[in-house]
């Protein structure tokens, strides 16, 4: 049950009566209800008629996102069964996210950063061979580029991990989302 459906039952509204105090369609009270994230505007006018603080709405939405934790790990660590395939860091995340429709802030993160990694990897490479070249350093450039890479990879996942169990946050991640 969402904790805005809560909110709402509580003070004993129906979807249309909140809409109208609100100032927002009631479509968009379903979709936050089913799971949509809650910001911005929505979120400002939603506390207001609700009558509670903005702070509580978000913290009672990241408190619906701890429930779902141990399945954000689940994803995050799947990215590590197939680090050596290209592209192989995307589609296990993908997959599960899609089958058990986990899309919050911190699942598109986790893919977000796999797919940067997977862009910026073969780039990495091809620059170590050039350099590799320029310097005339032998040619064992390129394979030790790639396991420095494999490993920065997996200690990005892994890393993340413990955040996650810690602080239930990613400690690596971007300003922005490729999702």
């Amino acid at each position: 049950m969402s904790h805005l459906l809560k909110y709402r039952e509580q003070l004993n509204l129906t979807q249309e009566q909140l809409s109208a105090k609100a100032n927002i369609s009631v479509r968009t009270i379903q979709r936050i209800e089913s799971g949509k994230e809650l910001k911005g505007h929505t979120l400002e006018a939603l506390a207001k008629a609700l009558e509670i603080s903005k702070e509580k709405l978000v913290d009672i939405h990241f408190k619906q996102k701890e429930d779902n934790l141990s399945l954000i790990k689940l994803i995050n660590l799947s990215s590590l069964f197939f680090i050596i395939i290209p592209f192989g860091s995307i589609i296990l995340p993908i997959v599960i996210m899609y089958w058990k429709q986990a899309f919050n802030p911190i699942t598109k993160q986790i893919v977000s950063i796999q797919i940067l990694w997977t862009v910026l990897f073969p780039l990495i490479v091809l620059a170590s061979a050039f350099i590799g070249k320029w310097i005339s350093i032998n040619s064992e450039t390129v394979p030790m580029a790639i396991l420095l890479l494999l490993f920065v990879n997996a200690y990005i996942i892994i890393r993340n991990t413990i955040e996650l169990d810690k602080n239930k946050t990613l400690h690596i991640k971007l300003k922005f989302s490729v999702l």
